[in-house]
């Protein structure tokens, strides 16, 4: 059975910085894509940063590059995602998702965590 759970969200004020932590069970995270997606009140869901299990090669959102910072400790068998300079636009639910593709669409991650709330403000 796969299993991802996310970890680390919670309230920062603005220019704050959060580590948020994808635990996966049931699949190494060096074999997957894996990406961290957010959906906002009222918004779509959107990829905001993915790393390639091929090449480890990242991909970032354009808003959050520079800030965000996605990688994998393959022995702890979990994936980050640092984030910095927190800005109150960057509140929502933050997923962690492992499937076959690094690109910032949902559609190819075929497992989800359950979420865990980041929120920005003063």
């Amino acid at each position: 059975q796969v299993q991802l759970v996310e970890s680390g969200g919670g309230l920062v004020q603005p220019g704050g910085s959060l580590r948020l932590s994808c635990a996966a069970s049931g699949i190494t995270v060096d074999s997957y894509d894996i990406g961290w997606f957010r959906q906002a009140p009222g918004k779509e869901r959107e990829g905001v940063a993915c790393i390639s299990s091929t090449d480890g090669q990242t991909y970032y959102l354009n808003p959050v590059k520079g800030r965000f910072t996605i990688s994998r400790d393959n022995a702890k068998n979990t994936v980050y995602l640092q984030m910095d300079n927190l800005k109150p636009e960057d509140t929502a639910v933050y997923y962690c998702a492992a499937g076959g593709l690094a690109i910032l669409h949902p559609v190819p991650y075929k497992y989800w965590g359950q979420g865990t709330q980041v929120t920005v403000s003063s």
